[in-house]
């Protein structure tokens, strides 16, 4: 039986005969349905029509990415350590030259997602990688449509999915929204691998944090208060995010991003 996939955001449901009535992701305010509909397809279908591409970010990191863009659109991390590889957030598109390339890189010893928006096919990418866990916030259980013995619904706001990375809950974009602290990344500096909780803009000086991007839909101030006094507590030098990344003065740009955010809110930026 196919897994069919949600056209709009890309992610996989159980095996069955016939697609699900409804995206539970889609329907959710911080998604939304496609204006020509529910569509749905599977992996079967996608073969032959897009490629993952691997490039290297830096020293122990690199990036995958679908062309042409499918789904929401958001890259994945291949992180390296002494430990094994972690995939932090997930493709929907999955085929055997991307088995290889990752293979080749040393494979996967465990997946973690940033929120449920980028699950993608990541029950089929543990299965291909000898059943990786994978490690999601116990907040965002209600968010998982294909279930798996693969995965693992932490508690609490933080776990070590392997030696050496802290997955850290902040929430905001999701109750469950995390982020990856990778202290060995930036040449030892230390960096931060965000998806969508933090998100890096246009304007890679700065980062926003929203409640639904799609939809235009901001956090509470106190919200991101909180996000940035969490993220004070870290040190890091560069933040990578779903798609784009900042790659020196991090830390500073998620401080002053959060003040301008408060700023904007509470009325008090100066107006041009």
């Amino acid at each position: 039986m196919p897994a069919y996939i949600c056209e709009t955001c890309g992610v996989q449901f159980p095996p069955g005969d016939l697609p699900p009535e409804s995206c539970l992701i889609c329907q959710d305010e911080r998604q939304y349905v496609g204006h020509k509909g529910q569509r749905w397809t599977t992996l079967e279908q996608l073969q032959g029509h897009y490629r993952n591409v691997l490039v290297e970010l830096e020293p122990g990191l690199h990036r995958i990415t679908t062309e042409p863009e499918f789904g929401v659109g958001q890259g994945a991390l291949l992180v390296h350590t002494e430990a094994g590889n972690l995939l932090w957030d997930c493709l929907s598109y999955l085929d055997p030259a991307t088995l290889e390339a990752v293979s080749q890189l040393g494979g996967i010893a465990a997946i973690a997602i940033s929120h449920p928006h980028f699950y993608g096919s990541m029950v089929e990418w543990s299965q291909a990688f000898g059943g990786a866990p994978v490690y999601l916030s116990e907040l965002d259980r209600a968010y998982l449509v294909r279930k798996s013995p693969a995965v693992i619904h932490f508690h609490g706001d933080q776990m070590e999915p392997l030696p050496g990375l802290r997955i850290l809950r902040l929430g905001g974009h999701f109750h469950g929204s995390t982020v990856l602290h990778w202290p060995a990344g930036a040449g030892g500096r230390g960096a931060l691998l965000t998806g969508d909780t933090i998100s890096v803009v246009e304007d890679n000086r700065w980062v926003t944090f929203l409640y639904s991007f799609p939809n235009r839909i901001p956090l509470p101030a106190g919200v991101v208060d909180e996000i940035a006094r969490r993220v004070d507590e870290l040190e890091f030098d560069r933040l990578y995010g779903g798609s784009y990344e900042i790659l020196a003065g991090a830390k500073e740009a998620v401080s002053r991003s959060a003040e301008r955010y408060r700023r904007m809110l509470d009325g008090s930026w100066p107006r041009g």
